[in-house]
């Protein structure tokens, strides 16, 4: 679309919209902004479009936003089944997104996009420092000028979009939430695993895996899928286009390329050569989950590096060096404070079940667990069974901790072993008065924040604040 001129509603004022506000309003459009929220509640976002010409509608998202409207844009957090959006539709207005409108601009193919129910964030980062030391060690003279990381990492990349060369690298996070409206993929496109998750948003499994399986529906016919074959959902998925590459702690996939381990190295496979990258002693990470982000972000980023021309031998040592060197991305099993001969982790990332079995299982201590939040709607039984099995102290906060408490009952967790409490600051409190020497205190909540805070980060800097002042 050539936006000068039309008339763009955008739904949502965080930083995605913020970012798709600037681009667009400096592209000509008549952008006008609607948020749920009050201008009193919108200061910092709304400083930071001053200087452009913006309408703006807050407190809702009344029906007249789509008078005279040519694109509806949703925001990550902005519900594509909303009725303002289920009217666009009725009225023939199309949806989209900064991701989109992204990709729609984007001036390099050398694109990767990253989705999955977990170890989005750590694959990611990988992969963009294994690609950021591509200009100067791998790739042909003039390739790879620069890597660009961001989407739903933290970094709309539409803000960078006027910045960026043909010969760029870009690295992006797509949720499902972005996914789900978006008709447009990446050269390089991997779906690490899909477990339940976000179904308070879509419903169904069937409708979040198929909002994850844009990123290979729309994906173009040169391209790479690069899919978790440890994972029965992403095993099973339909690559439209392209070839396949799949990565796996549990097999070698005979006949095609990705990232295996074999006994304790972990080999890459492109175009039937073989690659050592590194043995797991290399990987700084506690957790099987991590050693998977780990072969993940080998089987993307060497894809990626072998469409944008680089000699495929040279890749593992820089792979490896950034593997020896890597440990890890904060709020995700981050050691926070040692005290008394207790640990204490940040896993604050951990908002479905899933994630907080894959965190538990990365240790031997026996663990104090601290779990709340807002709920999901999403299965606690097989997580109660190893919290019987593994936890010596279960303590349960916030919205969702009635529920959690009674899910660890059905399993048979004793009362001794369980307390329920009204906030984080004082489950922190609790944990503290439970923990004995040798043990791991765990914030891993397996529910979202929204309940307590804006996100999983002040989550997790409020519990490392607490941590440190006990």
């Amino acid at each position: 679309m050539i936006y000068s001129g039309k008339r763009v509603v955008i739904l949502g004022l965080g930083r995605q919209g913020v970012a798709l506000s600037r681009y667009l309003a400096e592209q000509g459009a008549r952008v006008t902004v609607s948020d749920v929220q009050p201008a009193e509640k919108l200061s910092a976002p709304l400083s930071a479009l001053a200087d452009l010409t913006i309408e703006y509608v807050l407190g809702g998202h009344p029906e007249s936003l789509l008078e005279d409207c040519d694109l509806l844009c949703l925001s990550g957090g902005v519900d594509a089944a909303i009725p303002l959006a289920q009217q666009a539709r009725a009225r023939g207005i199309p949806l989209s997104n900064d991701s989109q409108i992204f990709l729609e601009v984007c001036p390099t193919t050398h694109t990767v996009g990253i989705t999955g129910s977990a170890g989005k964030t750590t694959t990611t980062t990988l992969v963009g420092r294994m690609l950021s030391l591509a200009p100067r060690l791998f790739l042909p003279r003039g390739a790879g000028k620069q890597v660009w990381v961001g989407g739903n990492i933290g970094n709309p990349l539409i803000a960078d979009v006027a910045r960026m060369a043909p010969d760029d690298l870009v690295v992006m996070e797509l949720s499902s939430f972005q996914l789900e409206i978006m008709t447009r993929s990446t050269q390089v496109a991997a779906i690490l695993n899909i477990t339940p998750n976000h179904l308070d948003r879509h419903g169904t499994m069937e409708a979040y895996i198929a909002a994850k399986s844009n990123l290979l529906r729309y994906q173009p016919h040169d391209g790479v899928a690069v899919l978790g074959w440890d994972n029965a959902v992403t095993r099973s998925l339909t690559v439209q286009a392209g070839r396949t590459a799949y990565f796996s702690a549990e097999a070698e996939i005979a006949g095609f390329d990705g990232a295996f381990l074999r006994g304790e190295t972990l080999v890459w496979r492109w175009g039937g050569n073989e690659h050592a990258v590194c043995t797991l002693r290399d990987i700084r990470l506690r957790g099987r989950h991590n050693v998977l982000n780990v072969l993940a972000a080998i089987a993307i980023s060497g894809a990626a590096l072998a469409l944008a021309g680089a000699e495929a031998s040279t890749l593992p040592e820089g792979m490896r060096a950034v593997i020896n060197n890597f440990t890890g991305v904060e709020h995700r099993l981050e050691l926070v404070h040692e005290r008394d001969g207790v640990r204490w982790y940040n896993d604050s990332i951990a908002s479905a079940p899933e994630r907080v079995i894959a965190a538990l299982n990365a240790f031997e201590e026996p663990a104090v667990l601290l779990l709340g939040g807002r709920d999901k709607k999403l299965p606690w039984d097989e997580l109660a069974r190893l919290v019987k099995a593994r936890v010596r102290h279960s303590v349960l906060f916030g919205e969702a901790g009635p529920l959690i408490d009674r899910a660890l009952a059905a399993a048979g967790v004793p009362a001794a072993q369980r307390t329920l409490t009204g906030s984080l600051r004082d489950a922190v409190a609790i944990a503290a008065a439970q923990a004995r020497p040798g043990d791991v205190v765990l914030l891993s909540p397996g529910c979202t924040s929204f309940d307590e805070f804006r996100d999983f980060a002040e989550r997790g800097e409020k519990f490392r604040e607490w941590v440190r002042a006990l």
